[in-house]
């Protein structure tokens, strides 16, 4: 079964220090680091990363442009990038080993609803930096 991670994208950058010190800056550069991490942490293990931000109009994306690199999707001027991550998990929850990140409560009861397993943002970086098997966090978030 092929193990997915779904980060709420808006949540990571807001979280991780770093990572805001570099949005407040410039916007596109927190965003740019983040998606580096992600596609380094995809590229060292067996997860499959798709990061969901909120509106650019339905534009979905692979950071570099190869079939290995992580799919950066954008939720519709009408919808929230919650939205998103919860209809991607309610697809997918059932046929993969979903894992969501985010630090929205409401967004990771949902997820959780349908099967995913869900972690804080901090969790995540745990998961990311010590190759911790995320399933542990299951429920405790």
């Amino acid at each position: 079964m092929e193990k997915v991670l779904i980060v709420d994208g808006h949540s990571a950058i807001h979280a991780t220090p770093w990572l805001l010190d570099l949005h407040r800056v410039n916007m596109s550069s927190g965003r740019d680091a983040l998606v580096r991490e992600l596609s380094d942490f995809q590229n060292l293990t067996s997860y499959y990363v798709v990061l969901v931000f909120d509106g650019q109009g339905a534009k979905v994306e692979k950071h570099g442009g190869s079939e290995t690199d992580i799919m950066i999707m954008y939720s519709q001027t009408n919808q929230t990038a919650d939205a998103v991550i919860e209809r991607l998990v309610a697809r997918q929850g059932k046929k993969h080993d979903v894992q969501v990140g985010s630090n929205d409560r409401m967004v990771l009861e949902s997820c959780y609803a349908s099967g995913a397993h869900v972690m804080s943002i901090d969790q995540m970086w745990d998961l990311i930096n010590g190759g911790v098997d995320a399933r542990q966090y299951y429920r405790k978030v």
